[in-house]
Formats: structure tokens, C-alpha cells, sequence
């Protein structure tokens, strides 16, 4: 299974959120056979496979219009097709200005999100489609986009307005959330800089090697990566130190996370070591993999 976390993007406008989120196929690992043939048919069975050729061989990567609905989010129709969480199946299903979609398409996502399919009832016949994607969405901080950020432009909003866009975002979807990363503004420095960044290949052969790392840790049982593990395996694979241990208390009653923060958090803090070569989880892996969940209760708290 892909089982990538999934990730928030917040910021300004022009902060280069959707630049991000469409990069990132860039640097996942290249589909094997059976992933593309599982994708394969997921586009015949929808009519789309003329459009990408015979075999899927790049991950998908779709991004609906905000007006989409619940039905073209998970699929259906009188004669059930798959949805949008399916066509992103082994891939990216990047959700842009993420308040804007609809609340009932939104909260669909709950399920396939946790199960990994969609179930499709109707009276004469059930369908099952495979949906285990990465979930990129952006969103900016208020309707106006400038709120926290009154340095770039000042923010127009009213308290009401900025609590009623980011009351569109439900508490139970945001939970299913691994990675809330702030995007601020890119300043001229960076952008007329000449120094080269680290190219995508590059960054995709750390994962690569971090994908070898899981995949031998777990090579005697059905799960191939991290976020894959279940209770047991988060016990016996994400062990923490007595600091790694104490942080993650004093985080768990201060940001007041649930159980499945915490396990997420310990998922992404074991991923974190894996990418940096380490075998033990380290405070500092720790604190990274609660950072990246601090963001919701400074923007929803």
C-alpha cells in the first residue's frame, strides 16, 4: 500500500502552496507492476485509460474543483464508477482552498481515508474500490488570505469571518491530518537567489532508501511502510526514550491531541528517523513530528 501521511499547506496567497502540492509525485517512489495494474484498471473501469495509455506507469495526481460533489468525491452514479478517491489510488488527491469545497464532499473523505476503499451500496448490486491515497489540501488562513501575516498586506477580516472559513473544516477530518505545515510568503532574497536547490531526484532517493529501511523492518508481516502499522507494531517500532517519552505527555495534555494524533505522531516521528539514518527515535524526531501537528491549535485553538 502507498499509505503516504497526509498534508495541510496554510499560507498567504502566492506563497507557492499549489506549486508544492503538484511537485509532489516528483519525489514519491516510481508505481511497481502490480501498483500500476491496480491504477490500470481503476481507468478502464471509469473510461478514462485512453487518456494515460494502456498501463498506468506515473502516479495519478488529481485535483477537483471546489464545486465537486460527494458523488464525485467517492464514486457512484446508476451505474457505480469510481470517484475521485480512487482515480487518486497509489497517488495524490490535492484538494486546493480547501474551505471552498463543499461540507458533505468533505466529509466523505472521513472513510476512505481510514479504510483505504469505498464501499458502493445500491439495490441490486455492492461495489468495492480501492482508494489508499495521499491527501494534499492548502488553504489560506482566513477569506482575505492576510490573517497572521499583516506584514505582507493587512488582513480585512472580521472575527467572525475568519472563525466561520475555518469552522468549515471539521475536527474529524483535520484529526486524519498528519502534517500541518505553514507556507509563508517567499521574500525577494530566496527568489532571486542563484544558489542551486536540491533537485527532486535527489530527494526521492532519500525516500527510496527510507522506503528499503521499512520495508526490511516489516518484511515478516503484511505491512510495507510506517503508516501502515498497527498498535502492536507502534509499541514494539516506535519506542521513545524517557525525553522522547516526557515531550510527548507534556504535547498529548497541552495541544489536547487524541489517540489517533498520538499514534500518527509517533508514525511520522518513526519516519523521520528513518529518513535521517537513525535506528532509534530521537527527542528531536519527536518534537519535528509534533510540530508538524501544532499548527491546528494555533490556527483552530
Amino acid at each position: 500500500m502507498l499509505m503516504y501521511p497526509n498534508l495541510m499547506l496554510i499560507g498567504p496567497p502566492g506563497s507557492g502552496k499549489t506549486m508544492l502540492a503538484r511537485r509532489i509525485p516528483s519525489i514519491l517512489p516510481c508505481m511497481n507492476r502490480q501498483e500500476s495494474l491496480e491504477v490500470t484498471k481503476i481507468y478502464s473501469i471509469a473510461g478514462l485509460l485512453s487518456e494515460r495509455g494502456k498501463l498506468v506507469q506515473e502516479r495519478p495526481f488529481r485535483s477537483p474543483h471546489h464545486t465537486v460533489s460527494s458523488v464525485g468525491i467517492v464514486g457512484g452514479g446508476q451505474i457505480p464508477k469510481p470517484g475521485e478517491v480512487s482515480l487518486s489510488h497509489r497517488g495524490v488527491l490535492f484538494l486546493d482552498e480547501l474551505p471552498e469545497f463543499s461540507k458533505s464532499a468533505l466529509e466523505v473523505l472521513r472513510q476512505p481515508l481510514e479504510d483505504k476503499e469505498v464501499t458502493l451500496s445500491r439495490s441490486k448490486i455492492t461495489l468495492s474500490f480501492p482508494s489508499d491515497f495521499m491527501l494534499i489540501s492548502s488553504m489560506n488562513p482566513c477569506p482575505c488570505g492576510f490573517y497572521g501575516y499583516e506584514e505582507d498586506r493587512s488582513c480585512t477580516c472580521t472575527p467572525h469571518q475568519v472563525q466561520r472559513y475555518r469552522s468549515r473544516i471539521s475536527g474529524p477530518l483535520l484529526d486524519r491530518i498528519d502534517l500541518h505545515v505553514e507556507v509563508p510568503r517567499v521574500n525577494f532574497e530566496t527568489i532571486s537567489s542563484k544558489s542551486v536547490p536540491e533537485s527532486s531526484e535527489e530527494i526521492r532517493s532519500r525516500v527510496n532508501q527510507a522506503r528499503q529501511i521499512q520495508q526490511e523492518r516489516f518484511k515478516e508481516s503484511a505491512t510495507l511502510c510506517n503508516s501502515g502499522m498497527v498498535p502492536a507494531q507502534i509499541r514494539k517500532h516506535c519506542e521513545l526514550d524517557q525525553d522522547g517519552k516526557g515531550l510527548l505527555h507534556q504535547s498529548f495534555d497541552r495541544l489536547g491531541l487524541s489517540a489517533r494524533a498520538h499514534d500518527r505522531i509517533l508514525k511520522v516521528a518513526r519516519t523521520i528517523a528513518d529518513l535521517a539514518g537513525e535506528e532509534k527515535i530521537q527527542v528531536a524526531h519527536v518534537a519535528e513530528a509534533i510540530q508538524y501537528r501544532a499548527l491546528d491549535r494555533k490556527f483552530w485553538g
